[in-house]
């Protein structure tokens, strides 16, 4: 397992209005959570006070993430690639700009985001959850999970991460949320409206060995 950092800049960003997404008066925290748990519409493209406030695709935005892992990788001219908690399938669209003759596959536990994805991917993606992949062993050549695991439940967790791992050859790369004080885990509590797991960086990688875990992976903080 290794730390590597691919997506500080796009997080980094976004501006954040953390005391204004607790006391917002007619979409509180509890209110835009149970909402946004939802992962339809609300969640992808509703009000900005409930999370994405319309999840659009932007020309290259994901672009560097996608050359960045490409180059960590060293994948080959038709590698399998998997995208666990694939939302729209922006980032997958990218990787086809790279390497055009790449498989391209991506799951996402929301039928909304799916339907909603990119036309040219659309038959790529499909509907699931991450706790049962419905892929053999070591079908791919890199699996990601992006912003995604820390929405899980402890017992749910441990059968993703083993299911992540059975399903790739070698390369995988998982980047949660965490926090490493107690203002990032306050504006974590405030902003996020669908993590389960709050875990410092110490606990995530407790979790990654206890459960089998050798792939690579990165934090998100809410500084």
């Amino acid at each position: 397992m290794k730390e590597i950092d691919f997506m500080s800049v796009l997080h980094k960003s976004t501006n954040r209005d953390y005391l204004a997404r607790v006391n917002d008066k007619e979409f509180p925290k509890s209110k835009a959570a149970e909402l946004a748990k939802q992962y339809s519409f609300e969640y992808w493209d509703g009000d900005r006070r409930i999370n994405y406030g319309g999840y659009k695709y932007i020309e290259n935005r994901w672009l560097p993430v996608a050359k960045k892992i490409n180059e960590y990788y060293k994948l080959d001219k038709k590698p399998r690639i998997l995208d666990v908690g694939c939302g729209k399938g922006f980032l997958l669209f990218e990787f086809l700009k790279i390497i055009p003759e790449a498989e391209i596959y991506g799951l996402d536990i929301s039928k909304y985001a799916i339907e909603n994805c990119k036309d040219e991917i659309k038959d790529n993606l499909k509907v699931g959850n991450s706790n049962d992949l419905p892929w053999p062993d070591d079908f791919f050549d890199l699996v990601i999970s992006i912003n995604t695991l820390h929405n899980l439940y402890s017992f749910d967790l441990k059968k993703s991460l083993k299911e992540i791992e059975r399903v790739a050859k070698k390369n995988k790369y998982i980047c949660v949320e965490s926090y490493r004080n107690e203002q990032e885990k306050a504006n974590l509590l405030y902003w996020q409206v669908t993590c389960e797991a709050f875990n410092t960086p110490k606990e995530w990688l407790w979790w990654f060995r206890e459960f089998g875990y050798t792939g690579d992976y990165s934090f998100i903080y809410f500084e």
